[in-house]
């Protein structure tokens, strides 16, 4: 606690017309929910005294509450818990602004058990236990938008054709495209600078008005999850500054690309050395029990690498997202894919998550399966070359309701994240179903009235 209020008071001699801290948990569902705080209350804050409502982790993607199972337990409070690491200041915001993430406890002090940081920080401890650390990055695409809607609702390209129709392709690593969009590339850099966010490359992404930018590998998967999070949030305020919307959402126009976030994952050992490694890039035996675990795993863990009824859309044939659990060596084809890079660098890339997806879940999931897969010492099977939709029927979960039912049946879930996050996730994403079934859309009307 010492070290924690002189970190707080070296940010606040820093900065010292900071006037506002906003202080964030993410819930389940990938909503940040928390408070503002003043300069003289953030001392408060950060020593632990904030206490919030447990079930602010358990809002649905409307902020609403599960309703199922909220007042069963009573909707007490929980303790706070901020992450010094995360406390940065917010440079987009026009008033000087810092933010900071936070965890959940229970009133005993206790980890509360569906908080996303802490389901994925239990899981770095059990690799911990058998002399592992993972080390990871994320690869996050987004679409920039203008905040004008056409006539029947649709957000308005931001690379439009000279009709001002949304263009037939996104000009894939297009340059000069990237450098109509400078002056917001440039400024997302500088707010990943001051947040110390280790972004790796920008790039242009293949659909109309979409983007990638990719985040440099760290050693501790709390902190890479934690940056993703802070990515996703430099881009959608970077972007407001500037009159447009950044959407991560999964599959924003029916007939382009969708926004994917691919996962990058190898496992260091006790000495320091990529455990991955076998020296010939094709890896040791511990990558394919890791890949074989992800594989197996990968069906009960949809609803995390894809929790919304918009998350579906992306998983279409010749789309480069999955339709099935595959894995080979440098192929864009299959849902588990070892890039080509030196030996050194072997690495799971996870290819099923979108980007509308909560990136805490996401890791946890891919982490979920690859202990899964070394715990049980399962065989992978042959890696696949050439085009993998070609050789491997669709398997995997296509739509929420057989993604929800293969959840809630899952045994490996509650082994690996909890029973009561698994019953508390099922419940919001049932609401949301709820939801969404009760709605008629344009289509029906059009096709059945």
């Amino acid at each position: 606690m010492s070290e924690n209020n002189d970190k707080l008071q070296s940010f606040l001699d820093r900065h010292p017309h900071m006037e506002i801290f906003e202080v964030m948990l993410m819930d389940l569902c990938g909503g940040l929910r928390g408070k503002w705080v003043t300069r003289e209350k953030i001392a408060k804050v950060m020593a632990g005294g904030l206490k919030m409502p447990l079930s602010t982790l358990a809002f649905d993607v409307w902020g609403r509450d599960a309703e199922e199972w909220v007042f069963d337990s009573g909707d007490g409070d929980g303790w706070c818990a901020p992450d010094i690491r995360t406390l940065v200041p917010a440079p987009w915001l026009d008033r000087p602004t810092g933010q900071v993430l936070m965890s959940m406890n229970n009133v005993d002090g206790s980890r509360c058990r569906y908080d996303p940081r802490y389901l994925l920080q239990d899981l770095v401890d059990r690799f911990a236990s058998r002399g592992l650390t993972p080390v990871m990055a994320s690869e996050m695409e987004f679409h920039l938008l203008y905040p004008e809607e056409d006539d029947v609702g649709r957000p308005l390209h931001t690379q439009r054709d000279r009709i001002g129709g949304g263009l037939c392709a996104g000009q894939t690593y297009g340059i000069d495209l990237m450098e109509d969009e400078a002056e917001l590339m440039h400024d997302i850099r500088d707010a990943c600078k001051a947040q110390g966010l280790p972004v790796d490359t920008l790039i242009k992404e293949s659909a109309p008005s979409q983007y990638e930018i990719n985040l440099y590998h760290v050693d501790d998967a709390l902190l890479a999850a934690d940056q993703a999070m802070m990515l996703q949030r430099v881009i959608r305020g970077v972007a407001r500054k500037h009159g447009l919307v950044a959407t991560f959402m999964a599959k924003p126009f029916g007939d382009i690309a969708g926004n994917g976030m691919h996962v990058h994952c190898s496992l260091v050992d006790s000495e320091g050395n990529n455990a991955f490694d076998d020296g010939t890039g094709r890896g040791t035996e511990l990558l394919r029990q890791a890949i074989a675990g992800c594989l197996q795993t990968m069906a009960d863990s949809m609803l995390l690498f894809a929790p919304n009824l918009n998350s579906y859309r992306r998983f279409r044939r010749g789309t480069h997202a999955p339709l099935a659990p595959t894995w080979g060596y440098e192929n864009r084809t299959v849902s588990v894919r070892v890039p080509a890079d030196s030996p050194a660098a072997t690495r799971i890339e996870h290819r099923v998550a979108g980007a509308d997806a909560n990136p805490y879940l996401v890791m946890a999931g891919v982490l979920a399966g690859m202990l899964h897969g070394i715990e049980n010492e399962l065989l992978a099977p042959e890696p696949l070359e050439g085009n993998a939709y070609e050789q491997v029927p669709p398997s995997l979960p296509r739509y929420l309701p057989n993604a929800l039912q293969d959840f809630e049946q899952s045994e490996h879930i509650p082994a690996y994240l909890g029973s009561e996050f698994q019953k508390v996730f099922a419940i919001l994403k049932q609401q949301e179903l709820d939801t969404f079934d009760s709605q008629v859309t344009a289509l029906e009307y059009d096709a059945c009235l």
